[in-house]
């Protein structure tokens, strides 16, 4: 089963994400925080695998939050909250730690179903977000980054592929059709790619592979060598 920490400064909010949660038995919701600093005390003492973390609160915002608890206990995973799908912090908390990234306003099955996938590893971005992400990943790294040439070599021309389709918001479905292969040998393929770079889930694959210099996910580019 896994715990689930919400964190919003709106009572009612919680209260909303509590409903949403308590139909699925696989989720238990083990505590609530209404602020950051809140949040990085509930995390230390609850020990939740998934925290729901909202971008602005008082006292201590969610990225300075998600830094905090990604420091102290980086196996839990944390989906930032946000009334907007293209929020100015996104950049700044998936670079922080956290594994993905939801509106407020999204339908209760696709908020339990993101709890699911980062469980198991997935990124929690939709298109839309992941090229705003990406953009602004790029835009905040230096034009005259080197590449990590040392990490590159780890990584095959396929597995580089991968990354490519990632930054792109597809799905393993969607990049299963686009290479002709199974959605198993997809899914091998990113096992392989977190062991290389040394990450829990995909969210922070594209982190590094834009500050690493590892590939230039602008379109139609192909990987440095």
């Amino acid at each position: 089963m896994a715990r689930v920490l919400l964190v919003d400064d709106e009572p009612l909010t919680r209260e909303i994400l509590r409903e949403y949660l308590s139909v699925d038995a696989e989720l238990e919701v083990v505590g609530e925080a209404s602020d950051g600093h809140s949040a990085v005390v509930q995390a230390t003492a609850l020990k939740p695998h998934v925290i729901l973390m909202d971008m602005q609160m008082p006292v201590m915002d969610g990225v300075k939050a998600t830094a905090e608890i990604h420091a102290q206990d980086p196996r839990i995973s944390i989906l930032g909250l946000s009334t907007f799908s293209t929020d100015r912090y996104v950049v700044d908390l998936l670079r922080s730690g956290a594994s993905g990234y939801l509106v407020k306003d999204s339908a209760p099955e696709e908020i339990r179903s993101a709890i699911h996938k980062v469980m198991a590893g997935e990124s929690v971005l939709s298109a839309q977000v992941t090229r705003h992400v990406v953009s602004g990943l790029e835009r905040s790294v230096p034009a005259e980054i080197s590449p990590d040439k040392e990490l590159l070599a780890t990584l095959s021309e396929k597995e580089l592929e991968v990354i490519r389709l990632l930054s792109r918001g597809m799905s393993n479905r969607e990049m299963a059709e686009e290479l002709f292969l199974t959605e198993s040998t997809i899914k091998a393929r990113f096992v392989r790619v977190m062991e290389k770079l040394g990450v829990r889930d995909r969210v922070q694959i594209l982190v590094t592979a834009v500050e690493r210099g590892l590939v230039d996910l602008s379109p139609g580019s192909r990987p440095p060598r």
